[in-house]
């Protein structure tokens, strides 16, 4: 199953509408339309670590990040305009500390079609001819809680 979202391309990166924060050892790339969350996600991931809820969360990119196949597997990196900010709704864009690339484990799709036990091949997509393990999020549905428990799973590669 594939992951719908736009793609800007050059010569070595594609350009996606998407938050990516590593969490562990790999990045978790969070998908959807706009407004409907990703940067807010990103925040709870970072507030999650500084709590002991995850041992480690940092920001890769918000709002667009630049991804490249490289020896299969996926790097993700931040757009460089916006290399460390995030945007925090109420308060504006922030500075915060953020990785220049990471390895892309996992995706999570907001606002996603979800039932309640997922098809086993809804919990894979392909980015660049690269196969994810993928959490689909249902609109409504708060994902923080969900993506710890899905992080923690074998399935999750981190």
């Amino acid at each position: 199953m594939g992951v719908g979202f736009a793609i800007m391309s050059s010569d070595q990166h594609s350009t996606i509408h998407a938050t990516a924060v590593l969490v562990g050892a790999r990045a978790v790339l969070i998908l959807g339309p706009p407004g409907v969350g990703k940067s807010r996600l990103a925040l709870a991931l970072l507030a999650a670590a500084q709590t002991g809820q995850l041992s480690f969360a940092r920001l890769v990119g918000d709002d667009r990040v630049l991804i490249e196949p490289v020896y299969g597997r996926l790097l993700v990196r931040p757009a460089p305009a916006l290399a460390g900010l995030l945007e925090v709704r109420g308060l504006g864009i922030r500075r915060v500390p953020h990785e220049p690339v990471a390895v892309v484990g996992s995706v999570l799709e907001l606002a996603a079609g979800a039932g309640r036990l997922p098809e086993p091949a809804s919990r894979e997509t392909q980015i660049a001819k690269i196969r994810l393990p993928r959490l689909a999020v249902a609109p409504g549905v708060e994902p923080l809680s969900l993506l710890v428990a899905f992080l923690q799973t074998a399935d999750a590669l981190i």
